[in-house]
């Protein structure tokens, strides 16, 4: 493993460390035996969701993770779910090169949009997690009836679950909701230092968006790629937020509305398209900020992955592989 993969890996190990460091005992045999009574203690434990109060009596042993990244949680909390969606299409493992090696046997691999309720009941788990999701109805309904179900938030729309309130929800169903608090403030510490180092952020307007074989789109305000750069200092552009739609995490732009996505800084990813699809269109190039040379197109799809993915271990690789990129973007 590289030392930049092994840096974001470390962030989910560095929270058990600090766990053992705090038991008192001056041998592992000791330390062990306390977190896991810890752990145990930790049940019944009661998560608050959309379609009510959900409680998990026991310990989980056998969990799957259905939500957007709710697998890469699990992982970064010290749990190997038996089965996961992958919805960024990784392959493998179904989770990013910062996650998987987080993994000693890989995960049975079900459906996203359409999970296959049979597989998954075919696994045995004692814990579903399906916490950034659609939140539709009939698809919890039908989860429940296989085991213990934790979807979206209260209050919240269709995969517009936060990474913090995500790792909350998930930490208490695995009976860690201390170390899900201290993943969550590593990474808020981390966006506070490269928000610090680049006050230049600080105010400018930004788009994030997207073009697929269906068309143009940007990204609104609560959706994982607007949350990263407003945790920089970034503020969306509200001509973008001007058009969103109730429960949607996106706005559809035509060809002939493309100078709606003009901002001081305009950050586009292809999706099952190449960046020159982006960057070579004449409309796009007739936008003021991409003419100012003020447009990113994010050509590394692992980078794309990691932008797209929010979750307490990928956000450390994209801090890292994004940042110079708005640097230098925004330097010209």
């Amino acid at each position: 493993m590289s030392s930049k993969r092994f840096s974001v890996v470390a962030v989910a190990a560095a929270a058990v460390l600090a766990l053992a460091a705090c038991g008192g005992g001056s041998e592992a045999e000791d330390v062990t035996p306390a977190a896991e009574s810890g752990a145990e203690q930790a049940f019944p434990a009661t998560v608050a969701t959309k379609f009510g109060d959900v409680t998990i009596e026991e310990k989980p042993e056998r969990v799957v993770a259905l939500g957007w990244s709710d697998a890469e949680v699990a992982l970064a909390l010290g749990v190997q779910p038996v089965g996961s969606s992958d919805w960024l299409a990784f392959g493998g493992k179904g989770v990013g090169p910062w996650a998987e090696d987080l993994y000693t046997e890989a995960p049975e691999v079900i459906g996203t949009l359409e999970p296959e309720y049979e597989k998954i009941a075919a696994l045995q788990p004692d814990l579903i997690l399906d916490v950034k999701s659609s939140g539709d109805q009939t698809r919890y309904d039908t989860l429940k009836k296989i085991a213990p179900t934790v979807g979206i938030p209260e209050g919240a729309e269709q995969y517009l679950t936060s990474w913090t309130d995500q790792t909350t929800m998930i930490g208490q169903a695995l009976g860690e909701p201390e170390k899900a608090g201290e993943l969550i403030a590593g990474i808020e510490a981390e966006y506070a230092k490269y928000a610090a180092e680049n006050p230049d952020f600080k105010g400018k307007t930004i788009t994030v968006g997207s073009r697929t074989s269906q068309g143009w789109g940007a990204y609104v305000k609560g959706t994982g790629r607007v949350n990263f750069v407003e945790n920089l200092g970034f503020e969306a552009n509200p001509k973008i937020e001007a058009l969103r739609e109730e429960g949607s995490f996106s706005v559809k732009l035509s060809s002939e509305n493309l100078k709606t996505l003009d901002a001081d800084l305009v950050v586009m990813s292809p999706i099952g398209l190449e960046p020159a699809d982006i960057s070579e269109d004449p409309l796009f190039q007739a936008i003021p900020a991409v003419e100012a040379g003020h447009s990113l197109v994010i050509e590394d799809a692992l980078v794309r992955q990691a932008f797209a993915t929010e979750s307490p271990l990928s956000i450390s690789y994209a801090l890292e592989k994004v940042v110079p990129l708005f640097q230098e973007t925004l330097s010209k």
